[in-house]
């Protein structure tokens, strides 16, 4: 083969293989869709992972030790205020009722005699002391003899005698029904906190005990949450904590439910941060409770804490940093340029601006597919 030839060959090659090159990779990685900012209303949300709860979780516990004698409800079980939750085997309780109250009808019965007889006595009296009364005139008159009249004393100090001892009697038999009651009472109190009951209309969250297990006194059983006051406690970096108030409105999402959007409201903005995470715990209520629910369960919250309007909107993935500045790559022709913008606010999609483009600015949508950008660079759309 001829030198020409050769060398013709070899330059033939190269020029396809540039051309090959400049057409299906340069220009491919040069090439940039582009689209102009959009005009509308921005709603600015601030999202949080946390974990359901209850302002109120009641547990109910045993207030007095024993075997436990049955149980009526279990975990994820509905309960109205009042509904008999279990009972405790009252072993000889209710024996020792009986007989403290045979022991009060016994006391009564006597007080009863005791004061029948001391009507009695206080008639004898008053005979023995009109006898008395007549024996000292008598006596007096030189009429009776000192005998008859110490006689007639003598019966008058011991009906008196009997009298003080029946009232005593009385006294004590008063003394001993009001202890009795008071026994009676005790016991009754006793046996009563045999049962349990609930003390709301609420959701078993759990239970910590079975039928004929014993239980100490104090001893946890139920925990039974108000679902009146379900929430989800999440924790927001103290940079963006302070745009949360009470009352806001928010979205939850339940992790067993990720196709839902429940509605929910901020309740409770903890006055303390954490030092360590440097994070403001947020509790958002639910404005209708979901079914069921789980304590623990994990949600995602979408918070609004702001909303433009009218204002002009970019997605935020078209937000890039230069020498430290924010910016857009925008296409001016053939080439490209840095942007430098101000922004007024964003959520996870997009952010308003209040410098730097305007309506009529194409904004490029930069791929992995494409060559990185500089200042001036030729593009292609």
């Amino acid at each position: 083969m001829k030198t020409w030839i050769k060398y013709t060959l070899i330059i033939l090659f190269i020029a396809m293989g540039g051309a090959i090159f400049y057409n299906k990779v340069y220009v491919v990685k040069s090439t940039f869709a582009t689209i102009k900012p959009t005009k509308g209303d921005l709603d600015v949300t601030i999202r949080g992972i946390g974990n359901v709860d209850a302002k109120n979780i009641y547990t109910i516990t045993a207030q007095t030790g024993g075997k436990i004698e049955e149980i009526y409800f279990d975990e994820g079980m509905w309960v109205k205020k009042g509904d008999l939750l279990l009972s405790i085997d009252p072993v000889d309780t209710p024996i020792l009722i009986d007989e403290a109250k045979l022991a009060l009808k016994k006391a009564h019965h006597e007080a009863e005699a005791t004061a029948s007889n001391l009507e009695s006595l206080e008639a004898q009296k008053r005979l023995l002391q009109a006898t008395y009364n007549r024996y000292e005139k008598l006596r007096e008159q030189k009429f009776a003899s000192e005998a008859e009249y110490d006689k007639a004393k003598s019966d008058l100090q011991n009906i008196n005698a009997q009298i003080n001892a029946s009232k005593s009697q009385i006294a004590s038999a008063a003394s001993e029904q009001l202890r009795l009651k008071k026994s009676i009472e005790a016991i009754e109190t006793k046996l009563g906190r045999l049962k349990i009951y609930s003390p709301i209309d609420g959701y078993i969250a759990s239970k910590e005990a079975e039928k004929a297990a014993y239980v100490l006194p104090s001893a946890t059983i139920f925990k039974i949450v108000d679902p009146k006051t379900l929430w989800v406690k999440t924790n927001i970096d103290e940079r963006l904590a302070n745009q949360v108030k009470l009352t806001q409105k928010a979205s939850i999402k339940l992790r067993s439910q990720p196709e839902n959007r429940l509605k929910g409201t901020v309740e409770r903005i903890v006055a303390m941060s954490n030092p360590v995470t440097l994070e403001r715990e947020i509790a958002i209520g639910f404005e209708s409770v979901p079914t069921p629910f789980y304590i623990n369960e994990q949600a995602e919250v979408n918070i609004d804490v702001a909303k433009h309007e009218n204002v002009l909107k970019i997605p935020v993935r078209l937000i890039a940093m230069k020498d430290g500045k924010k910016g857009v790559w925008v296409a001016r022709q053939s080439n490209a340029y840095f942007a430098e913008i101000s922004i007024l606010a964003q959520n996870d999609t997009e952010a308003a601006l209040t410098s730097g483009v305007d309506m009529d600015t194409d904004l490029l949508l930069y791929t992995t597919t494409n060559k990185p950008l500089s200042d001036g660079m030729k593009i292609f759309r």
